[in-house]
């Protein structure tokens, strides 16, 4: 037979021509020879040890009978494919080994083996050339060739076979039961199940201590802190915590305090008239100038930008019209056409920002212009904050009520359902038709009916927005000539018949009759007016003088012994008590209260005729309301501030209804889309 060229390694040089290297095998080259054929020498192709898997360099058989460890291995015809060097070079190129070709392809037969690949999957490399067989060399090539055949295929021939080895445990990979189990090993896996197992309850017991340990951590543990740490300790100070015996309280930087820093010493705490110690809980020195009260602009006060319809006020209100200067703050009215008016002045509100239930308001002003002359009408007052000045709708039955009983007093006009009586709500000799009250009724009564709408603390507690003025400044006469004076008053609803209530001791008291009177305007159909009138200081006026005086109230809001008491310039100028607005029987109503309310703080400046006449020919414009300062105190220790207490809540109450208060064009409950609840009274 012609020999056929042999095929070239990869990398081989021409020199490589002759026969193929020796790279597949890890013994030495001094034991190796070349052999001109390229034969196998006799040997399994699988296993390179037992001679080149490609012909070319092959062991001699007296080099194999040197080697004693070669026979044991040719007698191993079942050597695993795990034993087979991969580094044999042929037996990759013709597919012998690895990937998906060759013997150990991975096409599994069903029977635990691999079968060897079929002739209709022949190697990527069968089309190379393989090497040719010789007659020369150790044995004949035909021999060699059968049985290289037999011992690759174990003894087993076929047509377009490609023999193999077969598959043995030898092959097996440690995980291989893992990932195909068979069913005996199924079976011998399988344990019982009991619920006695001390494993499985050591593993429940340490489950159970984990989450007990957590619930005890986040749960148990701020119980058990609360009950062990007793009652909250002021620590011989006011306050929780141990505000110190000076009143003061923790300056945090830049951010706002309800105690000004500019607030002296000497204003920290005061003797009340009622001989209680009080301390400051609020305070604003303005001091700061260029403030602004834009809604937003400052975390107390906010200026309304609306026209004060309700008591048919000349001017606008501008918050432009307010700022801080020179230490003060200032409300500046002018004479220009804005909004259809001609005047623009300026109203500050505290609502929903600052409020306080009882205590004593102390307000420092300088009035505009001068005391003989009338026609500006200056304010300095507090209202409920359930309703919001400016805004008709929420004032819509709430304004002047401060009632907790279910009667005649919280209806309509204070007339029984039939409107046939009482008697003194129908028949009074004034005017406005003989009625005594055009009020709609208390919208949110102690009469409303359960689950109507109300803002709590329950649906049997009356709520409402009382006002009480520190000041509404105007002239009066004395000794043949006007004169600067301010009026003192609380407004309630429902009404005494006539609306006389109690103006006489002890009830009423007025400290010194030559400063102070009771004003002989008692009320109308929208308000009793329980007022008094003191004369004040003549130089503190803008325009005479230019000094400032101090006004204010002291409240204690107890429903059966509750009191007002008001000063001018830091002195008592008369008071009013419970007894002052006790039950009528004669329009059918209870007890008014002394407010209850957190209450929040108002300053304006405005002209109208319905309060006092307008000297317009002697005004000056622009003309000034000056602020020096507002400080809030409390009873030590019986310290109640915020507009959202728990026995009296209005901030759910004010999220719920924001469309009213929030749109000044809105004159009714019922404009702003909201229903009044049921009253018992009438029906539920």
């Amino acid at each position: 037979m012609s020999r056929q060229p042999r095929l070239p390694l990869p990398g081989a040089g021409p020199s490589a021509s002759a026969g193929y290297s020796s790279i597949d095998s890890p013994r030495s080259n001094s034991s190796r020879t070349q052999s001109p054929a390229g034969n196998y020498g006799g040997h399994s192709p699988l296993n390179p040890s037992r001679g080149n898997v490609g012909g070319g360099n092959s062991y001699s058989h007296h080099q194999q009978q040197q080697q004693p460890w070669q026979a044991q291995r040719d007698s191993d015809s079942d050597r695993s494919a795990s034993s087979i060097d991969h580094r044999g070079t042929l037996a990759v190129m013709t597919g012998q080994v690895g990937g998906g070709y060759g013997p150990y392809s991975y096409e599994p037969n069903g029977q635990g083996r691999y079968s060897p690949r079929s002739s209709s999957q022949p190697s990527p490399f069968a089309t190379r050339p393989s090497p040719s067989s010789s007659s020369s060399g150790h044995g004949s090539s035909s021999h060699n060739s059968q049985q290289h055949q037999q011992r690759r295929t174990g003894g087993k021939t076929g047509a377009g076979i490609t023999a193999g080895p077969t598959w043995t445990a030898r092959d097996a990979e440690m995980d291989d039961k893992l990932h195909n189990p068979s069913p005996h090993d199924k079976m011998g896996d399988r344990t019982q199940c009991t619920p006695w197992s001390i494993r499985g309850w050591l593993n429940m017991t340490a489950l159970f201590v984990m989450v007990a340990a957590l619930v005890t951590l986040f749960a148990g543990y701020p119980i058990i802190q609360f009950y062990q740490r007793g009652t909250a300790k002021t620590y011989g100070a006011y306050n929780v915590g141990g505000i110190n015996s000076t009143g003061q309280v923790p300056d945090i930087p830049n951010l706002p305090s309800l105690i000004d820093a500019d607030t002296p010493a000497s204003a920290l705490t005061r003797t009340g008239f009622d001989g209680h110690d009080y301390v400051l809980v609020f305070s604003d020195e303005f001091n700061t100038d260029g403030r602004t009260f834009w809604p937003g602009d400052d975390p107390f006060w906010e200026a309304v930008d609306l026209h004060y319809w309700a008591t048919a006020d000349f001017e606008w209100y501008d918050p432009d019209a307010i700022t801080t200067k020179g230490g003060a703050l200032v409300i500046t009215v002018s004479e220009e056409p804005i909004h259809n008016l001609n005047f623009r002045s300026g109203m500050l509100q505290s609502w929903n920002k600052f409020c306080f239930t009882g205590g004593y308001i102390e307000v420092s002003i300088q009035l505009p212009g001068i005391g003989s002359v009338g026609g500006f009408w200056p304010g300095a007052w507090t209202l409920g904050n359930l309703a919001r000045a400016g805004y008709g709708a929420t004032t819509d039955g709430t304004w002047p009520y401060s009632y907790n009983s279910c009667d005649l007093g919280t209806l309509p006009n204070q007339t029984n359902v039939a409107g046939t009586g009482p008697a003194a709500a129908l028949n009074i000799d004034i005017n406005d038709g003989g009625q005594l009250s055009q009020l709609p009724g208390q919208r949110l009564s102690a009469c409303t009916c359960s689950g109507e709408d109300h803002p709590g603390p329950n649906v049997g507690v009356g709520r409402g927005a009382p006002e009480v003025d520190i000041i509404e400044a105007g002239v009066g006469w004395r000794n043949g000539g006007f004169h600067g004076s301010v009026s003192q008053s609380a407004q309630f609803a429902p009404f005494d018949a006539n609306y006389a209530y109690v103006n006489t001791t002890p009830a009423t008291t007025v400290y010194d009759d030559t400063v102070t009177s009771i004003n002989s305007y008692t009320g109308g159909v929208y308000q009793e007016a329980v007022s008094g009138v003191s004369f004040v200081n003549g130089n503190a006026y803008e325009l005479q003088g230019q000094q400032f005086a101090s006004y204010g109230w002291e409240m204690w809001p107890d429903q059966n012994n509750g009191f007002i008491t008001w000063q001018v310039s830091g002195k008592p100028t008369w008071q009013i008590t419970s007894a002052t607005v006790g039950p009528n029987a004669a329009a059918g109503v209870g007890q008014r209260l002394i407010s209850q309310e957190p209450m929040y703080i108002i300053l304006n400046l405005g002209i109208a005729s319905s309060f006092q006449p307008v000297s317009y020919g002697q005004l000056k414009f622009p003309a000034h309301m000056k602020v020096d300062y507002v400080r809030v105190y409390q009873r030590s220790g019986s310290e109640n501030i915020g507009c959202d207490p728990p026995n009296m809540p209005t901030a759910d109450y004010i999220n719920k209804h924001m469309n009213a208060y929030t749109n000044p064009n809105y004159t009714l409950w019922s404009q702003a889309g909201y229903q009044k609840p049921k009253n018992s009274m009438t029906g539920c």
